[in-house]
């Protein structure tokens, strides 16, 4: 029974990693630096599933990726809020705008 080794799943992991670092240091857009962080996070989540299956660590990997999906839905939640405050202020999301904000 030949299946998928733990370097597939790697590649994968690595591969959406690098996307999302890409995306976010791109992106002007607020929006598009969240999709990548949450490229990177689900980069993250593969790569704790695969160890856990991979290796004896057990329910221990699967754990830390409902960990980082639970912290994911709030970082998502919380960095909208202030995307759409900062779009009412400024009619924007760009970005670059953003250095009006230090005090």
């Amino acid at each position: 029974m030949g299946g998928v080794g733990l370097e597939a799943y790697l590649i994968v992991g690595a591969i959406l990693f690098v996307c999302g670092v890409v995306c976010m240091a791109t992106k002007r857009n607020a929006i598009g630096v969240l999709m990548g962080v949450e490229l990177v996070l689900n980069g993250a989540n593969i790569n704790f599933v695969a160890f856990s299956r991979f290796t004896p660590l057990g329910l221990d990997g699967q754990s830390f990726a409902l960990f980082v999906v639970v912290l994911a839905a709030a970082e998502a939640a919380v960095a909208l809020a202030i995307a759409l405050n900062f779009y009412n202020n400024h009619t924007t999301i760009d970005v670059d705008r953003g250095n009006e904000l230090h005090g």
